[in-house]
């Protein structure tokens, strides 16, 4: 039956909300089954469906194969779907079967007939591509449903896919395992503050990303390429609102601070006063890590010095020794010949005593 303009409009106004838990599980499924061979894989979406917001809770993975050079050929094992929805209900009643997912990155031609047999469980399944290797910063997930839409000449249907917007969005049980397993997921070569700024920087980046889009919609709608929207304008209007108004003069103390809030004229005094504080801590903590860093370095030459002067002073006095003993040798040596020569001259002049008493016989 085709889809009216009413429905689609509908389906594209859900809110799809999809748990941490889903991503990785979905993560896990690629590494274990296809990371390296560029294959996608599939599993089954549980959650709720009310008709006006779709919350994906759980999922669980699907055997599934497919011929690469012929999309129409493919296999997924309904059996095993019936028998793991079966054991899931038991485990949690709540969790229905809601759809189906894929590693994507894309679209594939196959999609709308594998759409097609998850009918047999849900009368609209939601389709969630999962990026399971993201080159942007930004929510992983497309969502889609399918409908079946009347061709101009209104004489057959076409079956498409229409996307609808998806969160990612954990309860707090979920938000507090999420944090531990990223503070957990960490390079151990690279330091604590080096992560840190890691984080904010890609925090920063998704931030830039997004007010880029905004920047774009908002050029587009005011050189009439878009319709004007009253409601994302009305929600960037509330964003706008958020904003704390900078340009007040910052109170100093904490008496010109609640005199402001008095008279009404606190607009962003308060945080500008913060910011300027911080920034003062901050810059206050590099200042004495710099002169400690310098501290430590002319301490540093001074020892060098100091240890060279004794090397060469320990030097100069073996070398001092050394010569003295050199010296005292040598005088050793010349009286020990001056003694020897002295014998022999004696020996010369002396004679012999056997001569002697041969003379007296």
């Amino acid at each position: 039956m085709p889809t009216t303009t009413a429905e689609t409009l509908s389906l594209v106004a859900r809110n799809v909300s999809v748990a941490p838990l889903v991503l990785l599980s979905a993560a896990d499924h690629f590494g274990r089954s296809s990371k390296g061979s560029g294959k996608r894989v599939v599993g089954v979406l549980l959650g709720q469906n009310d008709g006006k917001n779709v919350r994906v809770s759980n999922s669980f993975a699907v055997p599934f194969e497919e011929d690469e050079k012929d999309p129409s050929v493919w296999f997924l094992d309904h059996n095993y779907v019936e028998s793991m929805n079966d054991m899931f209900k038991k485990v949690n009643a709540r969790e229905k079967l809601i759809g189906w997912y894929h590693s994507g990155p894309k679209l594939r031609a196959s999609d709308l007939e594998i759409n097609e047999l998850f009918k047999r469980y849900t009368p609209n399944p939601l389709l969630v591509i999962i990026d399971v290797q993201p080159k942007e910063v930004g929510v992983p997930t497309d969502a889609y449903f399918a409908v079946e839409e009347i061709k101009d000449d209104g004489t057959t249907t076409t079956k498409t896919f229409v996307h609808t917007p998806s969160i990612i969005e954990a309860e707090e049980a979920e938000e507090i395992g999420v944090e531990h397993l990223l503070r957990d997921i960490r390079d151990i070569a690279v330091g604590t503050l080096s992560t840190r700024i890691t984080s904010q920087l890609q925090s920063l980046q998704g931030l830039h990303l997004r007010l880029r889009d905004i920047g774009t919609y908002l050029q587009k709608v005011t050189d009439k390429d878009l319709p004007v929207n009253h409601a994302i304008l009305a929600n960037l209007q509330d964003v706008f609102n958020l904003l704390p108004n900078l340009s007040n003069p910052t109170a100093s103390t904490s008496a010109e601070l609640e005199g402001m809030k008095e008279n009404g004229k606190d607009q962003g005094a308060e945080l500008t006063r913060a910011m300027s504080v911080k920034t003062n801590d901050q810059l206050m903590s590099i200042y004495l890590s710099s002169l400690i860093r310098a501290i430590t370095a002319f301490h540093d030459l001074i020892e060098n010095k100091i240890q060279n002067r004794q090397q060469q002073e320990s030097e100069g006095k073996k070398e001092g020794e050394e010569t003295q003993k050199e010296q005292e040798g040598t005088k050793v040596d010349g009286e020990a010949n001056g003694i020897s020569e002295e014998g022999k001259e004696d020996e010369k002049g002396k004679p012999s005593k056997g001569k002697d008493r041969g003379k007296k016989g």
